[in-house]
């Protein structure tokens, strides 16, 4: 009985030591994937906030887009316009200004002879006139086509840049929302690992606390015979030792009650 006391309480030991070491192996584990899971669900919650907000900068891209565009249609509408009126203009005072020469040049060859002015100088005079006011004309058309042509590269450009900053934005949109995906899953990996790892951990404080009541109930029933069987087998032993003298002793005794009855 003391030989299975030994070994019982000694692999009692031995299993509890290890069961030890696995719960706080499962312990520190439980605390590492908390945290990876913590980590992730906050990254991903900053992933979801980012793309939130370049989908609201999409958006206030667009309508400023819109605006800036119906601004270009409006201005070269006004300079096509303005350049239509103009050119209108310049053609009626042309034709004004050709017909008034007409008449004055008919008009002095029937006036009478006298004092001439000096060569040419009404003639400039009202030439002069009629020129400058058609020259201003022309030149007012010449900034509104320029006005129109710049606007029109501005457009383009304001499109170009707007365009690009679409394929950038989605391009970083998407770029996010497969790191979600793929942080998502290592997440749910994560949750499903520290669902098992719970669950290893409860069934190991069981076999600790299996293995415990074992410890009590060896104790219960071996501290008796661990303490006392040095006492009992010496007890024993003497037993043993005083039957051996007393059988020697009636040996002695029977052998020479045999030499005295000789």
């Amino acid at each position: 009985h003391k030989d299975f006391c030994v070994d019982e309480l000694n692999q009692n030991q031995l299993e509890t030591e290890r069961k030890e070491r696995t719960k706080s192996d499962l312990i520190a584990k439980i605390e590492q994937l908390e945290s990876k899971i913590d980590e992730l669900s906050k990254a991903i919650e900053t992933l979801k906030a980012e793309i939130a907000e370049m989908q609201v900068q999409l958006k206030r891209a667009g309508e400023d887009r819109e605006k800036e565009n119906k601004e270009f249609q409006q201005t070269v509408a006004d300079q096509r316009e303005t350049q239509k009126l103009l050119k209108a203009a310049l053609s009626i005072l042309g034709e004004f200004y050709g017909k008034q020469k007409a008449a004055e040049l008919a008009q002095l060859k029937q006036e009478p002879a006298g004092p001439a002015p000096p060569p040419g100088f009404e003639e400039y005079k009202k030439s002069a006139a009629s020129g400058g006011v058609m020259s201003q004309i022309e030149q007012i058309i010449s900034d509104a086509k320029a006005m129109e042509a710049e606007t029109i590269r501005s457009e383009e450009d304001a499109q170009k840049a707007y365009e690009d900053f679409v394929k950038e934005t989605n391009r970083s949109i998407e770029a996010k929302s497969k790191d979600i995906t793929d942080k998502s899953e290592v997440k749910a990996s994560a949750e499903a690992d520290l669902v098992e790892t719970k669950e290893s951990k409860e069934a190991t404080m069981l076999e600790l606390e299996q293995l415990s009541t074992y410890n009590a109930e060896l104790h219960t029933s071996c501290d008796f015979v661990m303490k006392n069987f040095d006492l009992r087998q010496t007890a024993r032993d003497e037993e043993v030792e005083a039957l051996k003298q007393a059988k020697a002793i009636l040996s002695g005794a029977n052998f020479e009650g045999f030499l005295q009855g000789a």
